[in-house]
This record gives structure tokens, C-alpha cells and sequence, in this order.
């Protein structure tokens, strides 16, 4: 009888799909690696064949597979396979299978924002599974790192995946790294690149016939770049061939993801009806697979549609609802910083502006943590190395292309043909590099040129900048929001002088600052209106210091400025500032002092307001040290350590 059952249960294996068959001499074949011939029921006949799996190492990689693959269903039940499988290889003593299952349970674990256990999981299994596993692994560190917001450190893993692929001539390893890469690129903004990595993974997922759930994410992700470079024929190409894998395999992942982007789709082209349904599909297949990540960013792309159609209070409501779910160890800043900054719009849409501008300080906050000089350089450096990798491939086969010709020249060729050639040679070096050098000297030029427009343009932008805040500042009665205006106003004023001194001056590295201080000065006098009451002495030489110096200390000094007009001076009393700035071998001087009140209630440089807080940031910035001395006046003193020279 229990015979007659066993083979019952084999049969819908055998005839269906074929994934278990003791016939063959490989019973399993490993579903999307070495089969494709199987049914949207895959799972469920997976699960079903492990009682007659024979022998544990059996059960183990039928449990691992479907941990893995139920993590785009349901990370519940892909926990439970995986904690299976740990129990099973523990009783084993199989450290190989523990360590593969605890990749695994770590690509779950971070998907349930679990993100240092998943961290701990995956590096304790590194010595456990050999090389030719450890590209999963790095895979997965990676999108700890993502998660977390540091996107130079997850480039690093999807480089350390592509190197791994590449020594062991694993094509998968290598699509997944340019898939990783490819997201990366797109959160930072670098689109074109972003594209380029993804149709190289798409390329290598079909070389090798893997219609897998990482190829599906890659047609998602591929579709995002083409989404933002406004290139939506293409954009909805690829989600709609995500959506149809989705669909047949069941993940519910992937396809909340590619809903969410339909979504903002179809917002930018304004048809808000299909935005809304792709929006309501996300959520659907988000909460089916009780992913908070995927959740927040559903209500994300609600919250984003409502905006654009100007119904701020569904904004708001779909916002709420995004952040509320986002806990306070949530892992990705990146979608969290992006929900703030909708919430601000959907506020200041409002014109709740207090709370407009609280959501927008925390959009500002993750932005900050998010975007870091690190991730950026890091991520240039991994595109400079691809570049010049493609580059000495190219030269290396000039080159021997070159050694060919030269060798068949040398067998036909008679000493006095080889020394007339030799001067020919010579001759022609002279002219190329003639050629060469006048050619370097017009691309300095043109580069300098365009350098000049970047900072003419970037002086224009905020410009731009300053007349919005002057417009928003008149649509408001409350004389705090005003000043409040009027103090960002001066801020970004400070910032464009130091722009329109760079493309006017001869040297587009270093700024002379007596120049922009008389400029600074007369721009405050002017907001003010002080120029009869108020002088200003510059006692000082001429002083060029690098731009990444300047611009902080234009800030400090535009704060101080505006803190003396503001408190030194009440009733329009006639007074006295003066601004000096010198070098000292490694350290910079800089004061700024007034014959003003001096201190009292209402003018103290440690008050605890915004001003302030900038001053001390930018100064610690600087690597200086501040002192004030209340003395008929105000006289404050930095002193700041100049970096030395390389």
C-alpha cells in the first residue's frame, strides 16, 4: 500500500513538470538554472516532493530552493523552509548546506527589514561555502548596504560580484553585479549609465536563457532608467514584460515594484485613472506579501499621483500612511527621503507651511546621510575603471594589430627603405604632435569656457532661487515666515556671488575675497536699507583662497553681517563694522566686529537659533575655532586650519 501511494504521489511530478523524476539520473532539475519546463504551481510541487526526496542532501537544496524562491510570495513561509533546512543541516553536521541556507535566510531576513541579523547571518557564512557561492552572498551584503542607504559600500559588493563572476565564468554572477550596479546608478541620478549596465545584464540573463526572478527585476529596473530619462514607449515595454513573468511565477515582489513605477508613469503623462489602478495594484501585491518596504513605497506613489493632481489631502493620507509604516529601524533612506519631500509639497499645497517645512527639514536630513561624497566618488571611481578597462582592450588590440603590419613591412624592406622610412616616421611624429598640442590648447580653452557657463549658470540658478523666496516671502502675513525668507534669501545670495567671482575672475579655483566681501557687504546694506546708518570697513589685502573655503566662509560672514544688522543697531543708530581676513603660514584669520550694543537680550551670537547652528556646523567644517568678546561691540574671532598642500 505505501508503495502504491509513492508512486500516485509521483505521477502530477513525472507527467506535469517534470521536476522530480527518480528515473533520470539527476532526480532534481533545479527550477529557472537547469529547467524552465514547469507551471505556475512550481512551488506548491516542490514542496509537495520533498517527502520523497531520497537522500538529505536532497531535501536540503529542495529546501533551500524553496525558501529562496517563496521570498518573492511570502517571507513568512520562505523563513520556515530555510529554518527547516538550518535544523536538518545542524543534525547533518553539513557546514556547506548551512552556510548556502543562511545565504538565503539572510536574502529574506533583509527583506523584512531585519537588516543587521540579516548582515550578521550573511558574513558568519562567508568561510562556510566555497568560492563559486560567494558571488550570492556578496550579492546579498550589498543589498543590506542599499537598504541602509550606503550606496558607495553596495557598490563595492556588486563590483566584488562582477570580479568573482568574471574569475570563475559565471555569467549569472556577472548579470546580477550590472543589475545591481544599474539600481545603483539610477538612485544616484546617472541614468544614461544606469541604462548601459542594465541592457548589459538583460544581455547576459538571455545568453544563458535565465528567465529567473533577478532577470525580472533587471527588466524592472531597466524600465526605471528609461522611465527617467522620459523615454516612456520603451519604460512600458520592459514593465509590462516584468508584469507578464511576474504574473506567471508568482512574484509578488517584483511585481508590486513594476506597479509602482507604472504608476508614476502614467502620472507624468497625466492620466491619473491607470496611475491610481498600477498604485492600488502595488499595494495589493505588497500586503499579499507583507513587505513594509514595498508597502511605504506603494502609498509613495499614491501619495506622489495625488500631489500631481493637486488633491493635497489624499496626498497627505497616502504620505501618512507611507512614513507610519516605515519603523523607526527602517532600512532605506533613499524611498524614505523621496516620501518627506512629497509630504512637504503636499503641505505647502495646504499652505500648512509650519509642517511643510518640518517634512522637508527630515527630506533635507536623509538627503544629507543619503547622497555622501563617499557613495558619489566611490561609484565615479567604479565608472572611471570600467572606461578605462574598455580602453586598454582597445589599445591592446591596436597594438597588436601595429606589431603585425611592422612585421611584414620588416621582411620587405631593404636597409635604405628602413631608414628612409625611419625619418618619414620621425617627420610625420613632429607634425602629429604639432597637430596634437594645438588641438590640447583649444579643448583647454574650450573647457575652460564651459567651466566659466557652469558657474555663469549655476550663479543664474540661484538667482532664480533667491527671486522664489523673495515671491514666496510676499504671499505671507507673518512677519516670522518673512524674516525667515529673507535670512535663506541672503544665504543663497552669498553662495551666487561666489559663483559669478569664479566665471568673471581669471582663476575658476580660487576666489579673491576682499572683492566678494564689498560685494556681500553692499548686497546686506541694500536688504537692509542701511547704507546711510551703516558703513562697512574691509581691513584687509588682497586674499585668494580655494572655492571649497570660500563658500563657507561667505556663509559665516553673510550670517554674522545679518545678525549685525538685525541686533547691533536698534532705533537706526549710526555705527560701524568692520571684516578682516588674513593668512597666517597653515591658518586663516578671519574677523568680524562692530561698535554696536553689544551683548543683551535680544543680540547674542549663542542664541540657539538656526543662524548659529549654521555658523558653529560651517566652522567645525572648516577645522576652526570661534571666540567672541563683548567689548563696545561685537567682535568675533575664527581661526581656521588650512589644509596642507599634497
Amino acid at each position: 500500500m505505501r508503495i502504491v501511494v509513492c508512486i500516485f504521489l509521483l505521477i502530477p511530478f513525472v507527467s506535469k513538470s517534470q521536476l522530480l523524476d527518480f528515473k533520470r539520473p539527476k532526480p532534481y532539475l533545479q527550477v529557472f538554472v537547469e529547467t524552465d519546463e514547469f507551471g505556475p504551481d512550481y512551488l506548491d510541487q516542490l514542496e509537495k516532493s520533498i517527502p520523497l526526496a531520497g537522500s538529505d542532501t536532497l531535501k536540503l537544496r529542495l529546501l533551500n530552493d524553496l525558501g529562496y524562491y517563496y521570498h518573492t510570495r511570502n517571507l513568512s513561509k520562505a523563513l520556515g523552509f530555510i529554518e527547516q533546512g538550518l535544523s536538518l543541516a545542524a543534525a547533518l553536521k553539513d557546514t556547506l548546506w548551512k552556510g548556502r541556507l543562511q545565504i538565503s535566510q539572510g536574502a529574506v531576513l533583509l527583506r523584512m527589514e531585519k537588516l543587521d541579523q540579516a548582515e550578521k547571518i550573511l558574513q558568519d557564512a562567508i568561510k562556510k561555502v566555497p568560492e563559486t557561492d560567494l558571488w550570492l552572498l556578496y550579492t546579498n551584503l550589498g543589498y543590506v548596504y542599499e537598504r541602509r542607504g550606503m550606496l558607495g559600500e553596495a557598490s563595492d559588493y556588486a563590483v566584488k560580484t562582477l570580479r568573482l563572476g568574471e574569475k570563475l565564468h559565471q555569467p549569472k554572477a556577472q548579470a546580477m553585479a550590472y543589475s545591481d550596479l544599474s539600481n545603483l546608478l539610477w538612485k544616484q541620478s546617472k541614468f544614461d549609465k544606469g541604462l548601459e549596465y542594465g541592457l548589459k545584464s538583460i544581455a547576459l540573463f538571455e545568453s544563458i536563457g535565465m528567465n529567473d526572478l533577478d532577470y525580472d527585476f533587471t527588466l524592472y529596473i531597466v524600465g526605471n532608467n528609461y522611465l527617467d530619462l522620459k523615454k516612456y514607449p520603451q519604460a512600458l515595454d520592459y514593465f509590462n514584460r516584468s508584469i507578464k513573468m511576474g504574473e506567471q511565477y508568482g512574484f509578488y515582489n517584483n511585481l508590486s515594484d513594476v506597479y509602482i513605477s507604472i504608476a508614476d508613469l502614467y502620472t507624468y503623462q497625466g492620466n491619473y485613472n491607470r496611475a491610481e489602478e498600477s498604485g492600488l495594484n502595488a499595494v495589493k501585491y505588497a500586503e499579499l506579501l507583507e513587505n513594509n518596504f514595498m508597502q511605504m513605497r506603494s502609498w509613495l506613489s499614491l501619495g506622489k499621483m495625488h500631489n500631481k493632481q493637486k488633491k493635497y489631502t489624499a496626498a497627505v493620507d497616502d504620505l501618512q500612511k507611507c512614513i507610519s509604516i516605515a519603523s523607526a529601524d527602517f532600512g532605506d533612506k533613499y524611498f524614505l527621503h523621496k516620501a518627506y519631500e512629497e509630504l512637504s509639497k503636499a503641505y505647502a499645497g495646504q499652505n500648512l507651511y509650519d509642517k511643510a517645512y518640518s517634512a522637508f527639514q527630515q527630506h533635507d536630513k536623509l538627503e544629507d546621510e543619503l547622497f555622501t561624497i563617499d557613495a558619489d566618488q566611490r561609484i565615479a571611481k567604479i565608472e572611471t575603471e570600467f572606461e578605462l578597462a574598455k580602453k586598454e582592450n582597445t589599445i591592446a588590440f591596436q597594438q597588436t594589430k601595429l606589431k603585425q603590419q611592422k612585421n611584414i613591412q620588416i621582411l620587405g624592406i631593404i636597409l635604405g627603405s628602413l631608414l628612409l622610412l625611419f625619418l618619414l616616421f620621425l617627420y610625420r611624429t613632429y607634425l602629429r604632435n604639432k597637430r596634437t598640442n594645438v588641438l590640447l590648447a583649444k579643448q583647454n580653452k574650450e573647457k575652460e569656457f564651459l567651466l566659466k557657463e557652469i558657474h555663469h549658470r549655476v550663479k543664474n540658478n540661484l538667482e532664480v532661487v533667491s527671486s522664489l523666496l523673495s515671491l514666496q516671502s510676499g504671499q505671507s502675513n507673518s512677519k516670522e515666515v518673512q524674516d525667515l525668507m529673507q535670512e535663506n534669501q541672503n544665504r543663497v545670495q552669498s553662495m551666487s556671488m561666489i559663483h559669478q567671482k569664479l566665471y568673471q575672475g581669471d582663476n575658476l579655483a580660487t576666489i579673491e575675497m576682499k572683492g566678494y566681501f564689498m560685494n556681500l557687504g553692499n548686497y546686506t546694506l541694500d536688504v537692509f536699507n542701511a547704507r546711510e546708518n551703516i558703513s562697512i570697513d574691509y581691513d584687509m589685502d588682497k586674499l585668494e583662497i580655494d572655492v571649497d573655503i570660500a563658500v563657507p566662509i561667505g556663509l559665516i560672514v553673510n550670517e554674522l553681517l545679518t545678525n549685525a544688522m538685525k541686533y547691533a543697531f536698534p532705533d537706526n543708530r549710526n555705527g560701524r563694522i568692520s571684516i578682516r581676513l588674513f593668512r597666517d603660514q597653515q591658518k586663516l584669520h578671519l574677523q568680524v566686529s562692530d561698535n554696536g550694543i553689544g551683548k543683551s537680550t535680544s543680540y547674542s551670537l549663542h542664541e540657539s537659533g538656526f543662524g548659529t547652528k549654521l555658523v558653529e556646523l560651517l566652522t567645525m567644517q572648516l577645522d576652526g575655532t570661534m571666540t567672541q568678546k563683548i567689548s563696545g561691540g561685537t567682535n568675533i574671532l575664527f581661526e581656521f586650519q588650512l589644509p596642507k598642500a599634497a
